[in-house]
């Protein structure tokens, strides 16, 4: 049984770039070892979510995505800016949480702007929302603007490195079965 990766892209737009830078870093993570993969938006999670006030109210669909998020072996978080943080949905998707469903969890943080301006977002705004939730979130933190895509797929290779070196980073997870026998394999 291979390990699950889920992606949430904190985003209602279709398409979209956090939804694309997402789906990029999950994918090269899973292509790298060996992963299965799921991704998911904020339109997947459905309109339970903006009247639950807890998660018992949540209808089937909303459960299930958060189940998936909870139960996943990874996950790849991205958001987008608004007004220099996430939006207030993405949030409160997040705040359904126990904490307890993700200490220990890697996790790799992602954000999209419309410019450099709003980068900061990764490291003021959504490492510590995780660190309260004691997940463990990568060191390298991806944060992609506008210029760094054309028809919604990743073209900087400033980005792709980014990308490569937070995908690299799950490789200290040794503990995880497929990336230690990926990373035995390679010897």
């Amino acid at each position: 049984m291979s390990l699950r990766l889920v992606g949430i892209a904190g985003s209602f737009n279709r398409p979209s770039k956090t939804y694309a830078l997402v789906e990029h870093i999950a994918g090269l993570a899973a292509a790298n070892y060996g992963f299965s993969s799921k991704i998911y938006d904020l339109k997947d999670v459905g309109p339970s979510l903006g009247t639950a006030l807890w998660r018992s109210e949540l209808d089937e669909q909303a459960s299930q995505v958060l189940d998936d998020i909870v139960k996943a072996d990874v996950l790849v978080v991205g958001s987008p800016t608004y007004k220099g943080s996430y939006p207030g949905l993405f949030k409160h998707l997040i705040d359904l949480i126990e904490p307890s469903e993700l200490r220990s969890k890697p996790i790799i943080i992602s954000a999209t702007g419309g410019g450099d301006r709003h980068a900061l977002i990764v490291e003021h705004q959504l490492r510590p929302l995780f660190g309260f939730f004691m997940a463990h979130t990568l060191p390298t933190a991806v944060y992609a603007s506008d210029r760094d895509f054309v028809d919604y797929k990743v073209v900087s290779e400033a980005l792709s490195g980014r990308i490569g070196s937070v995908v690299d980073e799950l490789a200290a997870f040794a503990f995880l079965p497929s990336v230690k026998a990926t990373l035995q394999a390679a010897e």
